[in-house]
């Protein structure tokens, strides 16, 4: 077993934190486009911008990230895209604890 100091696990425990919150905001903000209904993966998932299935959103969905409230948010199913907050996709899993 490797003996790493303290100090040094902390550094780089607290390096890996900082860089996966980093990433989280560059997948907010890369994501500028709202998903085409053409898009393939669109059609491969059936996403609509209009969800028809009662308690069931994009808004309330695992996959989803951004800041609450808006209306169009970066979807993990669709890198690069904004989906609706009102949207719905074969993909839907309903949030944790939502």
């Amino acid at each position: 077993m490797s003996n790493i100091k303290r100090r040094d696990f902390l550094k780089l425990s607290g390096g890996a934190i900082i860089g996966l919150t980093a990433g989280g905001f560059t997948l907010s903000a890369s994501a500028q486009e709202k998903v085409d209904l053409d898009n393939p993966t669109a059609k491969a998932l059936k996403y609509v911008h209009e969800s028809t299935t009662e308690g069931a959103n994009c808004d309330n969905c695992m996959h989803i990230s951004g800041n609450e409230g808006d209306e169009w948010r970066p979807c993990a199913l669709f890198q690069g895209k904004l989906v609706s907050s009102n949207g719905w996709c074969a993909g839907w899993v309903k949030k944790p604890g939502g």
